[in-house]
């Protein structure tokens, strides 16, 4: 069953086509991990799933009384801005002091609530975010590449709780990640956008692709590169919600793209 349902979604900012006639799923209780090069529009995507972009055409159907927890790339913080973990974690609204304190617990920070949001590391702030994201028990929560700057270990250990945490909480997890690693072990189902949404299917299905073991090892250092495509043709050629299975569908669909020739590596 699926939970959000994106149909058609195209999004321009600035006079340029961020997302162009997106057709997507997500399903119950799924991990599913959006990638493409940057400036393909997966924040964008992401931010239109939440209700923070609006679109130029189509739309974004949630689950009614479906609850929601963001985690974005960045947060722009003004460090003379007094704001405690406490307190950020009561935006925007106030939560009992238990679930806080039950909250911060579960993910490793019950040390430090009345720290200044401005002085902690990047990993403490990737778990003040993700704290504040789970506090309400969503349905879905949505990561915009929660471990940008985080180092191997502190990455992984991040991983490792989203995965508890969503058989905890029973939840769907979308997340925008270039961690290969994350993509191949915890993820039930991978898309592959750039401006329009290119292939999708199980990590499976395309570790055993040419094109995967093409890739893998040739320097990546971590870095996602899962996917090869011709992406020179015309964005407008795809025919949007042909072979565009749900999470129950066929396990890969590819755009026009050929598989065969030169080819464009998606970091």
């Amino acid at each position: 069953m699926s939970v959000i349902e994106v149909v058609d979604l195209s999004v321009t900012l600035g006079g340029r086509t961020v997302l162009d006639r997106v057709t997507m799923q997500v399903g119950a209780g799924e991990i599913l991990t959006i990638v493409g090069p940057n400036g393909s529009g997966k924040t964008t995507l992401l931010r239109a799933m939440i209700g923070a972009q609006s679109a130029k055409a189509g739309h974004v159907q949630r689950k009614a009384g479906l609850r929601l927890g963001y985690v974005p790339q960045r947060l722009a913080i003004d460090p003379t801005f007094p704001m405690t973990v406490a307190r950020f974690l009561d935006l925007p609204h106030r939560h009992p002091q238990k679930a806080k304190d039950a909250t911060m617990a579960r993910v490793g920070i019950a040390h430090l609530p009345d720290r200044q949001i401005s002085a902690l590391s990047g990993g403490q702030l990737q778990r003040v975010m993700l704290a504040r994201a789970i506090i309400g028990t969503p349905h879905v929560l949505l990561l915009d590449e929660p471990t940008q700057g985080l180092d191997q270990p502190g990455t992984a250990d991040f991983y490792a709780l989203i995965a508890e945490l969503r058989g905890e909480l029973g939840c769907a997890v979308v997340m925008v990640s270039h961690d290969l690693h994350v993509v191949m072990s915890a993820s039930d189902r991978v898309i592959c956008l750039n401006t329009h949404l290119c292939c999708q299917g199980t990590p499976a299905i395309v570790a055993s692709a040419p094109e995967y073991r093409a890739l893998f090892g040739h320097g990546t250092r971590g870095v996602l590169a899962l996917y090869r495509h011709e992406h020179d043709h015309a964005h407008d050629a795809f025919p949007v919600g042909s072979a565009m299975p749900g999470p129950g569908g066929s396990p890969i669909a590819h755009d026009r793209a050929s598989t065969s020739g030169p080819k464009e590596a998606v970091d």
